[in-house]
């Protein structure tokens, strides 16, 4: 059975002489692995549609319950070529298809996290393209871009820390604890372990990340603490929720 469908390369893998194994996030499918035959051949009709993060119009061949679907069509529409030609770009866009590869189940459509990393992406494309602003303030918004994506991600997921109250009582606090997930106040945190003490301001700017619309982001303008700050909270609970450090993450704390 033929199925069609839009899909952004997450990964691909050498398989054989010429063959990739390609992982896509599409539209329908969710995340799907499917079997290219010979795109490393110079005359391959898939062309440059099969490099990582190339937003594409595909095709593929197998049965619902196939373990890897042949690809026999790959078009693309949006190419994202000047966020893999520039490499600290790249570098931290990495986490973002790390996490999502770990963390979002095969063959399970998730309509919107497609359209979410879609439009992070174009947002980083386009940023890059800003010669109006200056180098310090295009990484600052890179790390707004990529932890806003983190924080989406863990929400529309069910992974997401809980920080608007206390998960036992719903009364608020500021003292997270990782090991829940979750703010907990201090009377019915007795005789846990050390949390991590949380700024009001974390707390407000986590939830304008939730909330706000993509393109409305460059509005949110935190402090280099305060983005920081959530930064670190969101990867110590990714690491405890992943029982693993991404590892772009560790190769940059090497």
């Amino acid at each position: 059975m033929l199925h069609r469908t839009e899909a952004i390369v997450l990964k691909t893998t050498p398989f054989s002489e010429a063959d990739l194994i390609v992982t896509f996030l599409s539209l329908d499918y969710g995340l799907l692995k499917s079997f290219a035959k010979s795109p490393r051949k110079v005359k391959s009709r898939f062309g440059s549609s099969l490099e990582p993060l190339t937003y594409s119009k595909i095709s593929f061949w197998g049965r619902e319950d196939a373990d890897l679907p042949r690809l026999t069509q790959s078009d693309i529409v949006r190419p994202f070529q000047s966020i893999r030609g520039n490499i600290a770009v790249f570098f931290k866009v990495v986490e973002i298809i790390e996490l999502t590869l770990n963390l979002l189940p095969e063959r399970e459509p998730n309509k919107g996290i497609f359209y979410l990393l879609k439009e992070i992406l174009s947002k980083i494309e386009e940023s890059g393209g800003d010669h109006t602003v200056t180098h310090e303030k295009a990484k600052d918004f890179l790390k707004r871009l990529v932890l806003l994506y983190k924080v989406r991600f863990l929400d529309m997921t069910g992974y997401g820390p809980a920080l608007n109250g206390c998960a036992c009582c719903s009364k608020s606090g500021n003292n997270f604890y990782i090991s829940h997930g979750s703010v907990i106040c201090g009377a019915c945190a007795q005789g846990m372990d050390t949390p991590i003490r949380l700024s009001p301001a974390v707390i407000k700017l986590y939830g304008a990340l939730r909330r706000w619309e993509i393109a409305k982001v460059s509005r949110i303008v935190p402090s280099g603490t305060l983005l920081l700050e959530l930064t670190n909270l969101i990867d110590a609970h990714l690491r405890y929720t992943m029982a693993k450090p991404l590892k772009t993450q560790a190769l940059t704390q090497a």
